[in-house]
């Protein structure tokens, strides 16, 4: 008994809950100085508000993470001639992917200088096949604390729900 119960508590540990502190990502220590590339199918600069807006199959890359989307808005700020990015906001069919993890979502907020991914919406985190899912997810690039609240706008009362791989016995 205590041979399956180790495992499972290891894995519960490993995984955020509501009274845990906030687990780590595989994204943790990311080189948020990395270039952010992207490519889509279309984008339109509109530089008299400091935004472009990138459409269809729209890849996102910054070191080891990958973020794909259906539409991204980039909103910039000028610094003489050059542009330093402030945010992206995902929508539709988002998602991030790491070496270990995968996290989908309907709405994905990337503030650059902050470091921190918002993810919004029908959150699905999937790490290695155990699986957490619920409404907003926060994930601080820097140090690699993951966040998970089932809450939403509309729902104050939701649940985080999961399912946790249990090792083969040897």
């Amino acid at each position: 008994m205590m041979r399956v119960l180790l495992p499972l508590l290891l894995l519960l540990t490993a995984m955020p809950a509501a009274a845990q502190a906030p687990a780590r990502s595989a994204l943790g220590g990311l080189d948020t100085s990395a270039p952010i590339d992207f490519d889509a199918d279309r984008i339109e600069v509109r530089d008299t508000i400091n935004q472009a807006v990138l459409q269809g199959s729209v890849e996102i890359r910054q070191g080891r993470m990958t973020l794909t989307s259906d539409q991204v808005t980039v909103l910039y700020t000028r610094a003489g001639d050059s542009p330093t990015m402030n945010r992206l906001e995902a929508r539709g069919r988002v998602k991030l992917v790491s070496p270990s993890e995968t996290v989908t979502s309907t709405t994905a907020l990337y503030d650059v200088p902050a470091r921190l991914v918002t993810m919004i919406g029908n959150v699905v985190l999937d790490r290695q096949g155990s699986v957490l899912n619920g409404q907003r997810l926060v994930l601080n690039l820097a140090s690699g604390a993951i966040s998970f609240d089932a809450r939403s706008a509309g729902n104050t009362q939701g649940r985080v729900s999961g399912r946790f791989l249990v090792p083969e016995r040897k």
